[in-house]
């Protein structure tokens, strides 16, 4: 694998590393069978970052029928990982197969004291829509944020 890894879609048997992945979240963990059931269905689509053939990070992107707003639901690099630019691969990801499948924005919430994110999705265009207080099932104050995506291949 090379120094800077790859974005790829996930598999069925990247279940595990993505459960693995989820407990790097202080709250709001999704259990195996979420995981599974998003990994099954056709309105989600996940990718995993791989680096030196192990899953370092993943993104679940949710399409709603009737809607033209996806979202990010859960995105995630594991820290021995950060600083490769696996965030900005994996959104980019989900922004292109977004726009090509006629989504006109894409959203998602953030916790509002997790800095390093909400510079990420500052740097890639996204803006602050709203707060969101409580919104973390450990009481911790979220954000909504959303990026119009730019027409194109849709």
């Amino acid at each position: 694998m090379s120094e800077q890894g790859r974005v790829r879609r996930a598999r069925h048997q990247d279940d595990g590393a993505i459960l693995t992945l989820e407990e790097l979240f202080p709250s709001d963990r999704m259990s195996l069978r979420s995981v599974r059931r998003f990994l099954k269905s056709p309105s989600a689509h996940t990718w995993v970052a791989e680096l030196d053939g192990a899953v370092v990070g993943n993104l679940i992107l949710l399409l709603r029928k009737n809607s033209c707003v996806a979202r990010i639901y859960s995105v995630v690099v594991a820290p021995p990982a950060r600083g490769r630019h696996f965030g900005e691969r994996l959104v980019r990801a989900a922004e292109t197969t977004a726009r090509r499948l006629g989504q006109h924005q894409i959203k998602l919430e953030v916790r509002a004291d997790n800095q390093a994110a909400r510079g990420l999705y500052a740097k890639l265009g996204f803006s602050e829509m709203r707060p969101l207080p409580g919104f973390y099932e450990d009481g911790a104050d979220g954000l909504e944020l959303r990026k119009t995506l730019p027409a194109g291949r849709r």
